[in-house]
C-alpha cells in the first residue's frame, strides 16, 4: 500500500515581492520535510509572485526575477517534492502554471486550462490556455494537477481521471466573498462525484488591494466528504495522510467549523486592513471618529488588525456636534486604549465660510456649507497623515458610497477605506458581532439612529430611505443586475426604486475618486464594478 503524507501550505504571499516569496518557500518547505516529516508540499497559485501580479506580467523585469527565483527555489530543496503556482514564460505567452520539482529537478509542468474571465479576474488578459492535463506518480500515488477555476467545470479533472489519476489536487488563489468557502466545496464535490476521487483544495490567504484571501485549504474524500479543513485567514502549514491501496484515501484529521457570516466578513476585514497597512509599510492609521457607527466600527476592525498603538483617532466637532457623540467617541476611544485628540473644526469653517461670503451672495444655504465642514475635517486628518506617516482609514459604507452620500475631497478622502463593500445594514450587524467578541463599540453608537451631523437634527432618513429599505434595492442593482421591474416585484415602491437608482447612476464619478476597500460581496465598487461616468442611460428611459 502507498502512503502519502501531505503538506498544505496555507500561507501569504505578497505581489511583487519575488525574493520574499520564493523565500517563503524555501523555509516552508525545509519545515515540511524536517520538521513534519512530509513527502510532497503544495503551495497555492501564483505563488512565487503573489496573485493577482496583473501588468506587472508584462513588465520584462518581473519575468527574469521570476525565471531565476525558479532557478533558487528548484536547487535550493531536497528531500521533499514540491508542487507550486509560478508565471510560465515560453517566448510570447504568459501561462498560470503549476510546476513540481524534487532534488533539483522539475519533474511535470501543468498550465491551467480554465482562465476566469469575470467579476475581479481578467485572466485572459494576460494568459494563454493550457489544453493537456497532467499526472505525476508522487510516492506510489498518481496526482492529477489542476488550478483554481479548472475544477469549476468538469472537464480538466476528468481528463486528469482518465490519464490515470488516483487524486485530484488543485491550487488556488480563490478571494474572500461572502459564502465562498461552501461554494468552494460544493463545486469540489460535484467533481469528486463525477471522477470519483479525492480531492486536495489548498487556497492562499491574506490582503491584496482589494481582495482578501480566506485560505480554508481542505481535503474531500472520494465520497464528498471533508477529512480536513484549515481554520479560515490563518497562515499555516498542515500535514494530512493520504493511503492508497486499490482506492485512495486521505486520513481524518481536523475539519475546523465553517464560520457565521458576521464572524468571517469581520475576519475579512481586519485581515485586509492589517496586510494593507504593513505591505505598504505604514507606520499605523490615524481616522476620525464621530460618535457614529461607521468610524466606531472602523476603529474597532483597525485596532484588531493592528494593535490599539498603531492606531489614531480624531474627534473634530462643530456647532452641529452633539454632546452625545462626543461623549460616545471619547468612551470608545478609552475602551480601546487608543490615542484620542479633540480637534474643532469651528475656526477652519468660519474662516472657510467668511471667504466665500461675497462670491456665495445671493445664494441660500444648501450642501455646500455641510460638504465645507466635511472638507475641513479632511484637511487635518490628511495634515496627521502626512506628519506622522500614518495612512488615513476612510469610514464610509458601501449604501452611502452607492447613492452618494458621502463628501468629495471630505469624508470621502484617505488611503483605504476597510468597510467600502459593508452595506450599512452589516455595518450594524457587525458591530452588534463585534461586541459579542469582548466591548469594542458603545452600545449607544449602534442604536441611536445614523446621523451625519452637519445641520441641526439632521438624520440619515432625511436624505434617503430608510436603509432596510434601501439597502435590498441596492443588492438587487448592484450584486444582481435586477431591472426597476424586477425590483419592483420583490414589493418595492417603483418611485423609490426609480430614486434610489438615479442616485446610483448620477454618483460614478465620486466612486471612482474613491479609495480602495475590501471586497467582501458578490460584487463591490472597484475592479469589478465598471459602470459608464458619462451615460444617457435612465431609470427608467425618458
Amino acid at each position: 500500500m502507498a502512503a502519502l503524507k501531505l503538506a498544505l501550505a496555507q500561507l501569504n504571499p505578497f505581489v511583487g515581492d519575488i525574493a520574499g516569496n520564493t523565500q517563503q518557500a524555501i523555509d516552508a518547505c525545509h519545515e515540511a520535510q524536517q520538521g513534519l516529516g512530509a513527502d510532497l508540499i503544495v503551495f497555492p497559485e501564483m505563488f512565487v509572485c503573489g496573485y493577482p501580479p496583473e501588468d506587472l506580467l508584462f513588465h520584462g523585469g518581473f519575468q527574469s526575477r521570476i525565471e531565476s527565483a525558479v532557478v533558487e527555489l528548484v536547487g535550493a530543496v531536497r528531500d521533499i517534492t514540491v508542487l507550486i503556482g509560478v508565471p510560465e514564460y515560453d517566448g510570447d505567452k504568459i501561462y498560470n502554471a503549476a510546476i513540481v520539482f524534487r532534488d533539483g529537478e522539475i519533474i511535470a509542468k501543468y498550465r491551467k486550462w480554465l482562465l476566469p474571465n469575470y467579476r475581479v479576474f481578467d485572466e485572459k488578459r494576460y494568459f494563454q490556455q493550457g489544453d493537456t492535463a497532467k499526472v505525476v506518480d508522487i510516492g506510489g500515488i498518481n496526482i492529477g494537477l489542476t488550478v483554481c477555476e479548472d475544477i469549476w467545470q468538469p472537464e480538466p479533472a476528468a481528463a486528469a481521471k482518465a490519464a490515470g489519476a488516483d487524486l485530484i489536487v488543485a491550487i488556488n488563489g480563490s478571494p474572500y466573498q461572502v459564502g465562498a468557502q461552501a461554494r468552494r466545496e460544493d463545486v469540489a464535490r460535484a467533481r469528486v462525484h463525477e471522477c470519483g476521487l479525492p480531492m486536495v483544495y489548498v487556497n492562499m490567504v491574506g490582503g491584496q488591494d482589494e481582495l482578501v484571501f480566506d485560505g480554508g485549504s481542505f481535503v474531500m474524500d472520494a465520497t464528498g466528504e471533508i477529512t480536513f479543513r484549515a481554520p479560515a485567514f490563518d497562515p499555516q502549514l498542515a500535514v494530512v495522510a493520504i493511503e492508497h491501496d486499490t482506492v485512495t484515501k486521505p486520513i481524518r484529521s481536523t475539519v475546523e467549523a465553517l464560520q457565521a457570516t458576521e464572524a468571517s466578513v469581520y475576519d475579512a476585514l481586519v485581515t485586509g486592513t492589517r496586510d494593507y497597512v504593513r505591505k505598504h509599510g505604514f507606520s499605523g492609521v490615524v481616522l476620525g471618529l464621530s460618535g457614529g457607527i461607521d468610524s466606531g466600527l472602523t476603529v474597532a476592525i483597525a485596532v484588531d488588525a493592528l494593535g490599539a498603538d498603531r492606531v489614531r483617532a480624531v474627534m473634530m466637532p462643530y456647532r452641529y456636534t452633539s454632546d452625545m457623540s462626543k461623549h460616545d467617541a471619547a468612551a470608545q476611544a478609552d475602551l480601546l486604549g487608543v490615542r484620542y485628540d479633540v480637534i474643532s473644526i469651528e475656526p477652519i469653517v468660519t474662516a472657510a465660510l467668511g471667504q466665500l461670503a461675497d462670491v456665495f451672495s445671493g445664494y441660500g444655504e444648501d450642501t455646500t456649507e455641510e460638504n465645507v465642514q466635511s472638507r475641513a475635517r479632511c484637511m487635518l486628518l490628511m495634515a496627521l497623515s502626512n506628519k506622522t506617516g500614518d495612512m488615513l482609514l476612510t469610514t464610509g459604507n458601501k449604501s452611502e458610497m452607492a447613492v452618494g452620500y458621502a463628501t468629495l475631497y471630505g469624508d470621502m478622502a484617505g488611503g483605504f477605506a476597510p468597510i467600502k463593500d459593508c452595506s450599512k445594514s452589516l455595518v450594524f450587524a457587525l458591530a452588534r458581532y463585534r461586541n459579542t467578541v469582548s466591548a469594542a463599540i458603545p452600545e449607544r453608537v449602534i442604536t441611536r439612529p445614523p446621523s451625519a451631523e452637519l445641520r441641526p437634527d439632521q438624520k440619515d432618513t432625511d436624505s434617503l430611505p430608510p436603509y432596510d429599505v434601501l439597502d435590498p434595492i441596492l443588492a438587487a442593482f448592484i450584486e444582481e443586475d435586477l431591472s426597476v421591474q424586477e425590483i419592483v416585484a420583490r414589493g418595492f415602491d417603483f418611485d423609490t426604486v426609480v430614486r434610489v437608482l438615479t442616485m446610483v447612476r448620477r454618483n460614478e464619478y465620486k466612486r471612482r475618486q474613491a479609495p480602495p476597500g475590501i471586497r467582501i460581496s458578490e460584487r463591490a465598487f472597484g475592479r469589478d464594478w465598471r459602470y459608464p461616468i458619462t451615460s444617457g442611460y435612465r431609470f427608467p428611459p425618458d
